[in-house]
């Protein structure tokens, strides 16, 4: 497992390319160890431990349990975040960071901030210091690349490193870096494989297609199909179609071989395309291509196909797509797939018994979908999945630091009552927090929410300014160099 982006950019690239003409230097002292998962800056502010352990829970046929703790202090700016949060001004975070630099929710919050801004650069830079700072306080005992260290999700002190991870991952991936973000992706499930808090299975296949690991993928289908009953989800179901139809199309392949992955591909597909029919339209849609008369006129892949999904299955579907569909933009690959719709209309026109079957499977098995994957669907930020999340997740108060925490959390610390005065309004700087949740909506007029809007970005940009004014007057003394070769990370394994 290789863990840094820069090593996948070198491979692409070449050393040259990715590290320019920096000089070899050692690393700044003031950050006083190497770190698996991103690489201190000389622009950050200086590293002090910021009140956040990790503790060894148990020990259990050969898993460890471990937990993160924040100390007494730590609770205390804890608690200030949140208040910080509630009176919906946003300087008073910003004075948080100047006195924590490292506060993770605080890190994490900015980080949203900055990426609604497109100001991607700082993002990356405020999910790199929480990472830095969540991997300094790792336990002994902690791997990342094991696989057998466990964090509970339902433990609140645990929930930011896996947002700080997933959030790290996503950026990865649009930065050009699928297989460093399948490494990412592999380490979130690997810290509850059980539960899936991130539901991680329903990113994992796209990154092992996006990084041409279709072996693995193949492999992890059928170690986990069994006990996940991983068919059942649309992104399995097409992926490993596509999987074995990338592999058919290898040159180096035996020609038998080649005819033998190809009808398994094309099983396979028209499997997925009977089992999800709402699939196809939005992803022809989605890839600009338009179906011929036959395709849209028959009921099967018509209207009908979407409006009558059950709402957890729309969900899963719209994610799907949302995702995917340039994977499916290939002239070959869509070739392929017009190829297979064909066949299962002239199946569904035969009367095969597995439509009726399918039909009746998506009626029993996908009328409401559990909490991990609404909170997967509103981390993904995919439009034609959010739209389609139910009203009881829509409608409840969402903050992007903890999203949708578990309903049966385990609580080791709580917050002190605070009294409340006055009457509470919703004001600009209320937008400003709320904009930031999924369930952003307005109980004003039209008028009133142009306006808001208005001075919103205006609070947005000010807001960011006051940042970049606070990070660019941190300046650190150069550390002495040593004579000894800038040595690169370790190739893949």
């Amino acid at each position: 497992m290789n863990l840094n982006p820069e090593t996948e950019l070198k491979r692409y690239f070449g050393a040259r390319a990715v590290l320019g003409d920096q000089r070899p230097r050692q690393r700044n002292r003031q950050f006083h160890r190497s770190t698996w998962m991103t690489s201190p800056k000389d622009s950050w502010p200086r590293f002090s431990r910021p009140g956040i352990s990790m503790t060894l829970l148990q020990s259990k046929d050969g898993i460890h349990y471990f937990t993160f703790e924040h100390s007494r202090d730590y609770q205390q700016i804890q608690f200030k975040f949140l208040d910080a949060v509630e009176s919906m001004d946003p300087n008073n975070i910003v004075a948080l960071l100047q006195l924590n630099p490292y506060h993770i929710d605080s890190l994490l919050q900015f980080s949203d901030v900055c990426r609604m801004q497109e100001d991607q650069e700082m993002a990356r830079d405020f999910i790199g210091r929480a990472l830095y700072s969540f991997e300094c306080a790792v336990h002994p005992l902690f791997s990342l690349t094991s696989g057998t260290s466990r964090l509970d999700y339902l433990r609140p002190e645990n929930r930011a490193f896996y947002l700080a991870l997933y959030k790290h991952m996503m950026f990865l991936e649009k930065r050009g870096c699928p297989r460093t973000a399948l490494e990412y992706c592999k380490l979130i499930l690997s810290l509850d494989p059980d539960s899936d808090p991130l539901c991680m299975l329903l990113i994992i296949d796209f990154l092992m297609l996006r990084s041409r690991e279709y072996e693995s993928l193949l492999q992890l289908y059928q170690d986990w199909e069994e006990h996940r009953n991983l068919f059942q989800l649309p992104n399995f179901a097409f992926s490993t179609a596509l999987c074995y139809f990338h592999l058919s199309q290898q040159e180096d392949m035996d020609p038998e071989e080649s005819h033998k992955q190809r009808c398994k591909a094309d099983q396979m597909l028209q499997n997925a395309l009977i089992m999800f029919p709402g699939v196809l339209m939005p992803l022809l849609d989605l890839c600009s291509v338009q179906p011929d008369a036959t395709v849209t006129s028959h009921a099967f892949f018509g209207p009908k196909s979407q409006i009558m999904q059950p709402p957890a299955l729309t969900e899963l579907t719209a994610l799907y797509v949302g995702r995917t569909y340039n994977l499916w933009r290939e002239a070959p690959v869509m070739l392929w797939l017009e190829e297979s719709v064909k066949e299962v209309l002239r199946r569904v026109d035969a009367k095969d018994p597995i439509v009726d079957d399918c039909q009746d499977k998506r009626q029993q098995r996908y009328r409401s979908a559990p909490r991990n994957i609404h909170r997967h669907v509103l981390l993904s930020e995919i439009k034609e999945a959010t739209s389609s999340l139910p009203l009881e997740v829509t409608t409840q108060p969402m903050m992007s630091f903890d999203p949708l925490p578990p309903l049966d959390s385990v609580i080791s610390y709580t917050r002190p009552e605070r009294q409340h005065t006055g009457a509470s309004t919703e004001s600009t700087l209320a937008l400003f927090f709320r904009s930031l949740m999924p369930n952003f909506n307005l109980q004003e007029d039209d008028g009133e929410v142009a306006r808001a809007g208005q001075e919103l970005n205006q609070e947005v940009n000010r807001l960011l300014v006051a940042m970049r004014d606070m990070l660019a007057n941190i300046r650190f003394q150069e550390p002495p160099r040593e004579d000894h070769p800038y040595r690169d990370e370790e190739e893949w394994d």
